[in-house]
């Protein structure tokens, strides 16, 4: 047998169960959260005594079930959401095991993207847990002849506290299983002073794992018969080959065959790039036959694709008039001049993902279905393109999801599992696709690139009565319409269309930009470039004025209230803006609070010390970050601390937050030090991390303080939130330690100390 298939008979089919359990039909939950198991394989909660839904099961010896839709890529999100569902089930945790989910649309949303996993499922698990302890202890009311509301449930246990009688829940899960399941207005949650674990959290279920190699991610899949392929792509975004010689490469010992991978038809989306791909029994073959490939391409339009004249253009274009996005007060009458009127520049250039696993993904097409396995963000993603691509029916793809070594962005795109998926079927055998970190490099769906025009009117203190801001980047919707050069609005929602400021005239605006490379989104995405525009030229006019930023800010905000967005396309991140509004006092609460933490007012900069802060609002999550910066006379930078003051709304595990906002520190620390990805003749001109480096140990911040508010806000979004107002902090703090203005993003390309 296959080690895969060791692999799936030990995660899917734990449990010899007995004849007797019986499974049941959800009533009250949406579509997606009735009871079925997907196609492919059951998971140990599809078989249990009691499966009162998708989401948990429960056996006879007691065990409970769990079933993580999310993936897991370093956020503990595997962990998190089966704790909310454990909590309101009186779960022991000790006897809790985590099934990782298949792709299946009837989870609901599986792109774990967006740092939404808990705010969009946190209801759905509490009454998940709540169904099946209603059941549970419906059944011991019963044997007891006692009325329900006279029990109640300790730890795995149901309790009659009148008579002290206790039974377990594997005792119960069998008869509990003949039940109907009850409806959504029978069910009494939790309160929270009830709750066990949410906001207290727990460590990661795979850590004993992770910490003894015994994690398994896409590079540990094996099936038996399978071939590795390494594929050549076309350098140049859309291009195509003209001419092949595969004689040298067919030459190397190990090496079966090459295959051509067909182009894409545009838009590109989530389709293979095209190529040709060298055939091998081991990766160390593969690459190095594709060394020998003699290929001619033919590279297409985008070949005229020069990232220095690209940046010239979208500077040009961001002064000029473009198109509305939001207006407050009379901001269509002519713009002040004089004195008083201050305007920058800002830029942020392609940032790669750069994961710390490259694209990997296995596939077998056999008997027209396909079954694949690959550290995948979104594994519906996966299953709907190897359909598209191999024209069969999205049921007829199974995908199994492996832990991630990383994603930010990059793995819920699934073009790597398509290319696995398309060889197979050529070859007819399993084939896993190896991308190499040059790969990873050159053909990424880049964050876009940006250019951001900043202008201000301002009055004898310094404050603006004029404000205008215009970004122009080629937009992310570009790989679903080539025709796409302006910012759709749930980008231009990412701290662009919703500055917080109480000014009397604000204009904001969008310039078109054409994509010659695939753009995606990257942790944070469209806040990184906003935020550092946006909170950079603030804090410029604030030492304009010789006024304190924080204070300036405060200013700025104005009194608590919440945003009108009457008129305006916000989509608030997809939350509905009742539940989630735009509160400018959980933002002042957070600088106030960061000032405090920080030492802020005792904090004086001076030559080569100096501390910077920013505040941003992403994700539904409110953040305040101050950075302290050392820069010696050559520009060496240090950053012995950062301050961060969070207000995520109910936070379910608190460490992990923690971890989340410390990352984003580290995350940052790259791209404001030198991430860039750049281009010439339509070709990546970076390949490694020789040339596209990530922040070393001694480069990142020394000491990170994440200071979590208390909230009675519902739940909010936490790994991706901490990275806009740490890299407008950072560029602060720089300007503090040095006098010198950051608004060109990476500092290892603008020769600031040059």
């Amino acid at each position: 047998m296959s080690q895969i298939q060791n692999v799936s008979r030990r995660r899917f089919l734990k449990g010899a169960f007995g004849a007797g359990a019986l499974i049941l039909a959800v009533r009250y939950l949406p579509p997606v959260l009735m009871h079925g198991h997907a196609t492919g394989g059951q998971t140990d909660a599809d078989r249990a005594a009691l499966h009162p839904n998708l989401f948990v099961g429960i056996q006879q010896d007691g065990t409970v079930y769990i079933v993580a839709h999310r993936s897991e890529m370093g956020t503990t999100i595997r962990t998190s959401l089966p704790l909310v569902l454990a909590d309101e089930l009186d779960a022991d945790w000790n006897r809790v095991k985590i099934n990782q989910a298949i792709g299946d649309k009837r989870y609901g949303d599986q792109n774990t993207d967006g740092s939404h996993s808990i705010r969009s499922f946190f209801d759905t698990l509490r009454e998940c847990g709540a169904a099946a302890r209603w059941m549970l202890i419906a059944v011991a009311a019963k044997r007891w002849h006692a009325p329900a509301s006279e029990c109640s449930t300790e730890l795995h246990t149901v309790v009659h506290q009148a008579s002290g009688r206790r039974l377990g829940y594997g005792e119960l899960a069998a008869e509990a299983a003949r039940l109907t399941v009850p409806k959504k207005e029978q069910l009494l949650l939790k309160e929270p002073s009830e709750w066990r674990y949410i906001g207290k959290g727990m460590t990661s279920v795979d850590l004993a794992n992770l910490c003894t190699g015994k994690a398994m991610y896409g590079m540990d899949a094996r099936m038996d018969g399978m071939v590795y392929a390494s594929i050549e792509h076309p350098p140049v975004f859309g291009g195509k080959i003209k001419s092949l010689d595969e004689q040298e490469a067919l030459k190397v010992v190990g090496v079966h065959q090459t295959v051509t991978i067909d182009p894409f038809k545009p838009p590109a989306a989530f389709q293979p790039l095209g190529g040709v791909a060298v055939i091998a029994d081991s990766t160390w073959a593969a690459f190095q036959a594709r060394k020998k490939l003699k290929i001619v391409w033919d590279n297409g339009p985008n070949e005229s694709y020069d990232s220095v004249e690209y940046k010239k253009e979208l500077k040009e274009t961001a002064h000029k008039p473009g198109k509305l996005i939001r207006s407050v007060g009379d901001s269509a009458k002519d713009f002040p001049t004089g004195k008083n009127v201050f305007e920058a520049d800002y830029y942020v250039p392609l940032l790669a993902h750069a994961p710390m696993e490259p694209m990997v993904a296995l596939a077998e097409f056999k008997d027209g279905k396909v079954t694949a396995w690959a550290p995948t963000q979104n594994p519906q993603a996966a299953q709907a393109i190897v359909s598209s691509e191999l024209g069969i029916p999205v049921e007829a793809v199974v995908c199994h999801v492996t832990l991630l070594g990383g994603g930010f962005g990059r793995k819920s795109k699934p073009d790597y599992v398509a290319e696995a998926a398309v060889l197979s079927k050529k070859l007819g055998r399993p084939v896993k696709v190896v991308w190499t970190r040059e790969d990873d490099v050159k053909f990424d769906y880049y964050n876009a690139v940006a250019a951001m025009y900043m202008k201000a009117a301002v009055d004898d203190r310094g404050k603006p009565t004029a404000w205008l801001q215009r970004s122009v980047f080629p937009p992310i919707t570009s790989i679903f319409d080539v025709n796409a050069v302006y910012g759709d609005p749930p980008h231009l929602a990412q701290g662009w269309t919703d500055l917080p400021y109480d000014l009397p005239s604000i204009r904001i605006e969008n310039g078109p930009a054409q994509a010659h490379v695939r753009i995606g989104w990257l942790r944070s995405v469209a806040n990184i470039y906003h935020a550092f525009a946006i909170q950079g030229f603030t804090d410029e006019l604030a030492h304009r004025a010789n006024r304190d930023p924080v204070e300036y800010v405060l200013d700025l905000i104005g009194p608590a209230r919440t945003l009108d967005f009457t008129n305006v396309q916000y989509p608030n991140y997809g939350a509905d803006y009742n539940t989630y509004p735009w509160e400018t006092g959980r933002l002042r609460n957070v600088i106030e609070m960061v000032a405090d933490k920080s030492g802020w007012a005792k904090n004086k900069s001076k030559k080569g010390h100096g501390f910077g802060f920013a505040a941003h609002r992403s994700f539904l999550t409110y953040v305040a970050t101050v950075v302290e910066v050392e820069v010696s006379d050559d520009g060496e930078i240090r950053i012995p601390r950062v301050d961060m003051a969070v207000d995520a709304g109910l936070v379910v595990n608190p460490e992990a937050t923690r971890a989340q906002f410390e990352g984003a520190a580290v995350f940052g620390t790259s791209i404001v030090r030198s991430g860039e990805i750049t281009a010439k003749n339509g070709v990546i001109q970076q390949s490694n991390f020789n040339d596209y480096p990530v922040a070393r140990i001694n480069e990142v911040p020394a000491q990170t303080n994440v200071y979590i508010t208390e909230s009675s806000a519902p739940p909010a979004g936490v790994g991706e939130p901490g990275v806009p107002p740490f890299v407008a902090a950072f560029c602060n703090a720089i300007f503090t330690a040095t006098g010198k203005r950051v608004r060109d993003l990476p500092l290892s390309s603008n020769n600031l100390f040059g």
